[in-house]
C-alpha cells in the first residue's frame, strides 16, 4: 500500500504532523526509532518506570494521546536506513513516490512507500572538542537529560555542567533534585547575552518562569555559576578526575557538556534539497517556504531538524507541514497558519542564538586534540589536509576519513567544517557539507541482505571490446 503521508521522526513536530494528516483522512504512517514517540524533551518513560507529572510530561502525553486517537499508523522501534523515490530515480526518469527502507523492532526489514514525506528528524548535540573530551565520565547534556528524566540515574556524584543554552540549568537543577552535587555550572554565555534574550523570552512567560526556578535552585544550593567561560580540558587517570576552566581546576567525576544543537539534515541532504548555512538556526538547514516545503516537491521539514526553535514551536510547525502536504496532494484544504507558531519561534530563536557555534572555541582546539572520535582524526590532521589542498568537507573526508565512522560526521562534522574554513580564511558555509548518503544509520548487513550464496549474485555480460 502506498501511504498518502509518511512522517519520519516521532518528536513533537512528528507527532503533531502525523496527527494532523491522519485526522483529515490521509493514509498516514509515523516512523520512530525509539520505543515510544516523544523526542528528547517529551521523552516517554519506559514501561514500569514512574516519574513526576511535570509540564514536559503532560505536554508529551497530550501529543501521544492525540496521535493515538488520530488513526495514524505508528511504527516505533524501527531504524530507517535507506531513502529512495522522489528525485532519487534514474537520470531522466520522472519523480516517483518516496520510499523508506527500515529495520523493524523485531529485526525484520520493511519498506514504506508514500506520496508525501514530512521529515521531523530533530537535532544532534554539538560538543566542541577539547583535550580529554573522550574520557569516561564526560557525557553530553542530552545524554545526561535521558539518564535523569527517564531512568532517574545520576551521571556522577560530583558533577560539572558546562556548555551553552538553557539545558545547562535544566540538567544542573535535576542533578540537585536527584541528590547529586553540582561542583559548578560553566556557561559560555555572558550575563549580557542573557539580558539581551529577555525581551524575546517574555513571549513565553512559562519558560521564563521555569528558567528562573532553575537558577533559584542553584543559588540556594550555593552552586558557583561561571559566565563567559568554557571548559579547556578534562583530566584524569583513565577516567575523569578534574575539569579545567582556564586556570581553574575543579574536581569532578562527571562532566555533562553541550554547546548547542545541530539540525539533523541527513535525509534532506540525501534527497538533494537546497540548504543554507544559518548559524542562528543551528548551522546547515533546508531552505523552506512559508509552509515548511523544501525545494523537492512533496518533501517537507518541520521541527528542530529544519532549524532550531525548541520543542514548544515544533508541534505548530509539524501541523503547518502536514496541512501543506494535504493541500499539495489535493486531499483537503486544512488552512496554512498556526497562531502558536510565531510566538513560540520568537523565544526559541533567542535560545538558538545563545547556542550558536562559537568560532573562537573551535579555533582554540589544540593540534593534538581528537576531533573525529570514530576515526581518530586530530585537529593537526585536519590542518594538514587543508594545507595539502582540501577545501570542502567532502575533500576532507577523502584526505583524512574524518566523518566516515559509524556516526557519519554527526559529532565531528561541524567542528571539522569550522576548522577547515578557518584554515582557508572563508565562512563556514563556503566549505559545504558532507553529501547525504545511505545508510542513514548503521544496520547489520545480514538484516538487509538475508541469506544468499555467491551463485545468487547476477554477473552482467562482459562489455564488447
Amino acid at each position: 500500500m502506498t501511504h498518502d503521508v509518511a512522517v519520519l521522526g516521532g518528536g513533537p513536530a512528528g507527532m503533531a504532523a502525523a496527527t494532523e494528516a491522519a485526522s483529515h483522512g490521509a493514509r498516514t504512517v509515523l516512523l520512530e526509532e525509539s520505543p515510544l514517540p516523544g523526542g528528547q524533551v517529551y521523552r516517554a518513560l519506559p514501561p514500569g518506570y514512574a516519574g513526576p507529572a511535570d509540564a514536559d510530561r503532560r505536554a508529551g502525553d497530550a501529543l501521544r494521546a492525540a496521535l493515538a486517537a488520530s488513526g495514524a499508523d505508528l511504527r516505533t522501534g524501527c531504524r530507517v536506513w535507506g531513502l529512495g523515490g522522489g528525485p532519487l530515480v534514474p537520470q531522466g526518469a520522472a519523480a516517483a513516490p518516496f520510499t523508506l527502507s527500515a529495520l523493524g523492532h523485531d529485526g525484520v526489514p520493511f519498506t514504506i512507500t508514500t506520496r508525501a514525506l514530512v521529515l521531523c528528524t530533530g537535532t544532534h548535540e554539538r560538543i566542541i572538542p577539547f583535550p580529554g573530551w573522550t574520557l569516561p565520565g564526560v557525557i553530553g547534556l542530552a545524554a545526561a537529560t535521558i539518564l535523569l528524566k527517564v531512568q532517574g540515574v545520576l551521571p556522577g556524584r560530583r558533577i560539572v555542567v558546562a556548555g551553552a543554552g538553557p539545558l545547562l540549568y535544566a540538567v544542573a537543577a535535576k542533578v540537585l533534585a536527584g541528590g547529586g552535587q553540582v561542583a559548578a555550572v560553566v556557561d559560555a554565555a555572558t550575563h549580557g547575552e542573557w539580558l539581551r534574550a529577555l525581551p524575546a523570552l517574555a513571549a513565553r512567560p512559562d519558560l521564563l518562569a521555569q528558567g528562573a526556578a532553575w537558577r533559584t535552585r542553584l543559588l540556594a544550593a550555593g552552586v558557583p555559576v561561571i559566565h563567559g567561560a568554557h571548559v579547556t580540558a578534562a583530566d584524569g587517570d583513565g577516567v575523569l578526575g578534574r575539569v579545567r576552566v582556564g586556570d581553574r581546576a575543579i574536581d569532578a567525576d562527571a562532566l555533562c557538556i553541550g554547546h548547542g544543537l545541530v539540525p539533523a539534515t541527513e535525509a534532506t541532504r540525501t534527497y538533494r534539497a537546497r540548504h543554507e548555512h544559518r548559524p542562528q538556526d543551528g548551522g546547515w538547514v533546508p531552505v523552506l517556504d512559508g509552509r515548511q516545503r523544501t525545494s523537492v516537491p512533496l518533501l517537507y521539514a518541520a521541527g528542530d531538524g529544519a532549524g532550531v526553535r525548541g520543542a514548544a514551536a515544533a508541534p505548530a510547525a509539524g501541523r503547518v507541514a502536514a496541512r501543506a502536504a494535504l493541500d499539495d496532494l489535493g486531499l483537503a484544504h486544512a488552512g496554512s497558519q498556526d497562531a502558536a507558531l510565531d510566538r513560540a519561534r520568537r523565544a526559541g530563536a533567542a535560545m538558538a542564538r545563545m547556542m550558536a557555534l562559537r568560532p573562537a572555541m573551535v579555533e582554540a582546539i589544540p593540534p593534538e586534540t581528537i576531533v573525529c572520535r570514530c576515526e581518530g582524526v586530530t585537529r593537526a590532521a585536519i590542518d594538514a589536509a587543508a594545507a595539502d589542498g582540501a577545501v570542502t568537507i567532502n575533500q576532507l573526508k577523502h584526505f583524512t576519513r574524518c566523518g566516515m565512522g559509524p556516526c557519519q560526521g554527526r559529532m565531528c562534522g561541524e567542528a571539522a567544517g569550522a576548522l577547515l574554513a578557518a584554515a582557508h580564511g572563508v565562512p563556514i558555509g563556503a566549505v559545504g557539507f558532507a553529501t547525504g548518503r545511505i545508510p542513514l544509520r548503521p544496520v547489520p548487513m545480514e538484516a538487509i541482505l538475508g541469506a544468499f550464496d555467491y551463485a545468487d549474485i547476477p554477473v552482467p555480460a562482459a562489455a564488447p571490446i
